[in-house]
């Protein structure tokens, strides 16, 4: 077991050593999961130990958690090229290859919230480039369920949003 489970970190690892953008839990669970490498409690045990040692670090909002290899992660690869196998290593290029523009779209929308000191709630939307954000948005609600509504439908309709907040600002 312990050879299977250091299979799936350096696959962890690989991943995320070959995309410029954070990975989501459910985009590298269901990547591992689609492929039947693995169950879904064996990737999950794979990214706790990974954070553990400090190999990809986290960021966390409401909804979903993000990964991001650590310079520790990229060396610990480098120490085991030969582990992964050829075939694992293509079956990776070409998940990302196919699915890349629609993985980014995912990490790059987001929306949070979280409760002020009032007793109402703030939700926070962002479009980002990488690191760069093209909108940091931060709207005051008064319930949850309206915070909720708001996360949802900026995932859904954020291009609409931009362009109209764009088109009304510029002229």
């Amino acid at each position: 077991m312990a050879e299977a489970l250091t299979q799936y970190k350096l696959i962890v690892l690989y991943m995320l050593d070959h995309v410029d953008f954070p990975l989501t839990n459910t985009q590298i669970s269901n990547f591992v999961l689609e492929k039947e490498y693995t169950t879904y409690f064996n990737v999950q045990k794979a990214i706790s130990e990974l954070i553990d040692a400090e190999l990809i670090r986290t960021e966390s909002t409401h909804n979903n958690t993000c990964y991001y290899i650590m310079p520790a992660g990229r060396e610990t690869l480098s120490y085991f090229p030969d582990k992964i196998s050829a075939a694992i290593k293509s079956d990776v290029l070409t998940y990302f290859e196919e699915n890349k523009m629609k993985l980014r779209q995912e990490i790059s929308v987001i929306a949070d919230y979280y409760k002020t000191t009032g007793q109402e709630f703030a939700v926070r939307c962002q479009i980002k480039d990488k690191e760069r954000s093209l909108i940091d948005l931060t709207i005051a609600v008064r319930a949850k369920e309206q915070a909720e509504a708001i996360c949802a439908n900026w995932k859904k309709q954020n291009e609409e949003v931009y362009g109209y907040l764009m088109d009304l600002l510029m002229n």
